[in-house]
């Protein structure tokens, strides 16, 4: 659903986390890095998307690699979802959809007969220079960290 393409630049950025961190494309130039926009804390396929991640951490670490989830919740929410999950990487606050809209992934959907618009589950893997290696569509989420790495070791990340 994105409009951003492989081998270009991450559009420019500065986020607050979820734990008061400001986080900026500028901050990651030199560091290899993932960012995942997923629809909603505490749902399921959401839910599921966020273990993965973390309990790939271990690896993204050993790699070297950063890992951010993006979604519309409050910080508030963000803080619940990851105390309760005990995810072992920050969410980025984005209410007003500047970081969703950015990188493109906010527009029309279809779930069960009704349509809207809202975030379309994406994720984008992130070099050193700042430029897109890969971006997975539509992830698997029960798998998803597994499907990252995997990219990353097809592609490598830089």
């Amino acid at each position: 659903m994105t409009g951003l393409t492989v081998g270009k630049k991450v559009p420019k950025f500065e986020a607050l986390t979820d734990s008061g961190d400001i986080v900026s494309s500028e901050q990651l130039l030199g560091k290899k890095w993932v960012i995942y926009f997923y629809p909603k804390d505490l749902t399921p396929g959401c839910i599921n998307q966020a273990c993965s991640m973390r309990d790939g951490m271990q690896e993204f670490e050993r790699r070297g690699i950063k890992v951010f989830g993006v979604s519309m919740d409050t910080e508030k929410l963000h803080r619940r979802f990851r105390e309760k999950y005990e995810l072992n990487f920050p969410l980025l606050l984005d209410e007003k959809k500047k970081l969703i809209k950015a990188f493109k992934v906010w527009g029309p959907k279809k779930f069960m007969g009704r349509e809207y618009d809202g975030i379309h589950r994406t994720t984008f893997i992130i070099n050193e220079k700042g430029k897109i290696t890969h971006i997975i569509d539509r992830p698997k989420t029960k798998i998803h960290a597994a499907e990252v790495l995997s990219c990353i070791d097809e592609n490598g990340a830089s």
